[in-house]
């Protein structure tokens, strides 16, 4: 199915390529060490940052393997038998180059021949928030074209401002009764999003039996939020007439209020 027309200024959380690698040494696919250190130079060369690394060894042989990365991961299950590798690639952003960890896989594995076999964008994000639910198969290059960076779809489609809803679950760092704590907070969320805004803003703070609300309005946008106390939940409501990236955004709300995990729906605002 070609998707082109269809996917026109979305974006793509991730990207997967498979690649079939024929003909390759019998004896390194065999060596669960050997591939181990073929996938970790990979990662290295394609700019990929290996959080993990699982390799097995089976009986009488074969091997699978998988590298965590920052970025998604590297998987490969080996036949030595028939001198075969299967290859999956998976990034969640654009910093990995495909054609570099292809390249060096197929020389580390010493393999005669390889073929890219499927390219398919995960997760196809539409402006209105809602996600493709179709099959997303890339057919050619011309389909492929989707931004895996929010700050590149922010600029292809001329975007004057963003917002996002981030929601929080089971916070624990931040004291829920202290006002100027959640002060402290927002503010540390404004300067990520504008560094050189020193304008004071006006701040508001409302706290009830079970819950509390918070708003800084400044220059070019606004940092809403309504906290559930006895959940320890926060919901954040960010606008700015400007760009921000809302996953790292998302991910540093996390970290400062010890979060357990986080929602979020960005929205480009042109």
């Amino acid at each position: 199915m070609n998707i082109s027309d269809r996917t026109d200024g979305a974006i793509a959380l991730g990207r997967q390529m498979t690649v079939e690698f024929y003909d390759c040494s019998a004896a390194i696919l065999a060596d669960v060490s050997q591939m181990e250190q073929v996938f970790l130079e990979a990662a290295r060369v394609s700019g990929a940052h290996v959080v993990n690394s699982n390799f097995h060894s089976f009986e009488p042989q074969g091997v699978s393997g998988v590298l965590v990365i920052s970025e998604s991961h590297f998987a490969v299950h080996a036949w030595p038998e028939h001198d075969y590798a299967a290859v999956d690639l998976f990034t969640c952003g654009d910093g990995v180059n495909f054609d570099a960890a292809v390249q060096s896989l197929g020389a580390g594995m010493k393999s005669g021949h390889w073929i890219i076999s499927s390219m398919v964008n995960r997760g196809i994000l539409h402006e209105s928030g809602e996600f493709e639910r179709l099959v997303p198969v890339v057919e050619n290059e011309r389909t492929c074209g989707l931004q895996l960076s929010w700050r590149d779809r922010f600029s292809h489609s001329q975007a004057r401002a963003m917002s996002a809803g981030i929601d929080i679950y089971r916070c624990e760092k931040i004291d829920f009764t202290s006002e100027s704590d959640w002060h402290e907070f927002v503010l540390s969320i404004r300067t990520q999003i504008s560094p050189a805004d020193r304008t004071p803003g006006t701040w508001s703070f409302t706290k009830r039996a079970e819950t509390t609300e918070f708003s800084l309005n400044f220059d070019r946008g606004r940092i809403g939020g309504f906290i559930s106390l006895n959940e320890k939940t926060v919901y954040l409501d960010i606008f700015t007439a400007g760009f921000f990236d809302p996953r790292e955004l998302a991910e540093a709300a996390m970290l400062a209020l010890g979060g357990t995990y986080y929602r979020m729906q960005p929205q480009i605002r042109q």
